[in-house]
């Protein structure tokens, strides 16, 4: 049954697309611009000023060069490093903490719940956490960058709710079959929750392929350094030189500009390519693991 609605709802309505459309456009727009800068002819892109929707003269020598750094290609390979290794552990000690949490009975559960939601608003500070890296040998390793974040208090949170949210039956049941918590938690809780371990997943993904900061605080050696670091240093430090080796000097301002661009579509692609296959989960598992009381 088609519902008749009012002028006053009509105008409304036209007023939030409205809205929401010039938001779109305003988001959309920077992320087409670079993806057309990274690959126009530099010379004309140093010349144009203004909007631009479509490449000035189709060009890949940018991402030629950008791979002939062999430093993108080793923190590509960092990055996948702790991507793949910090997600897995990750998941896993938030999952074993959530469990823990949603059990009912659990001996200390308050206190210990206390403790970890205070965690949220206080914490050591910086540089007694940088300390306590060095003291246990962890700077200069890219465990350093996992080992000490493999438990997001948010991300616990609500995965301990998604988690309160199954039926206290399948479990007691498992129980009166012999299953114990680790049974329990891998052969039924998980894979009863696989929307919001998606969720998870692309939370603790888009945090370590974006995170930069405490890379550049606690690892020294080049040839550890992740991907965004790597990209920090060439868009903030213009640190080009060895992606303009051969180009004329009075070309090399134009040409570090497309490299530029280049770098950041090159760090930026593979976590729009995963997300979307994500998406599917994302609604459904934020709504399953919202907190409540």
């Amino acid at each position: 049954m088609k519902i008749k609605r009012s002028k006053g709802e009509i105008v409304f309505s036209g007023f939030n697309y409205f809205i929401l459309a010039f938001i779109m456009l305003i988001c959309l727009y920077p992320v087409v611009y670079v993806a057309v800068a990274s690959v126009s002819d530099s010379n004309l892109l140093t010349q144009h000023s203004g909007i631009l929707l479509k490449p000035l003269g189709f060009s890949l020598d940018s991402y030629k060069k950008v791979f002939q750094n062999p430093m993108i290609l080793k923190g590509y390979a960092n990055t996948l490093f702790i991507l793949i290794i910090g997600i897995f552990l990750d998941i896993l000690m938030t999952s074993i903490g959530a469990y823990f949490l949603s059990r009912k009975g659990v001996l200390l559960k308050k206190p210990v719940m206390l403790l970890i939601i205070f965690t949220m608003f206080f914490s050591g500070g910086m540089i007694p956490f940088y300390l306590t890296l060095k003291d246990l040998h962890m700077t200069n390793t890219l465990w350093g960058l996992i080992i000490p974040f493999m438990v997001n208090t948010y991300n616990l949170i609500i995965l301990r709710t998604s988690f309160e949210s199954i039926p206290d039956s399948l479990v007691e049941a498992a129980e009166m079959d012999g299953a114990g918590h680790i049974r329990i938690l891998f052969s039924i809780i998980l894979p009863l929750s696989k929307a919001i371990l998606a969720v998870m997943v692309l939370y603790y993904g888009v945090g370590i392929w974006n995170g930069w900061f405490w890379a550049s605080t606690i690892i020294r050696k080049r040839e550890l350094y992740p991907l965004q670091v790597i990209l920090r240093e060439i868009l903030m430090q213009n640190d080009v030189g060895s992606m303009t080796a051969g180009v004329s000097a009075a070309d090399q301002e134009s040409v570090g500009m497309t490299i530029k661009y280049a770098t950041i579509v090159v760090a930026t692609v593979p976590i729009l390519c995963i997300y979307p296959f994500l998406q599917k989960y994302f609604t459904k598992g934020v709504l399953i693991g919202a907190v409540k009381e």
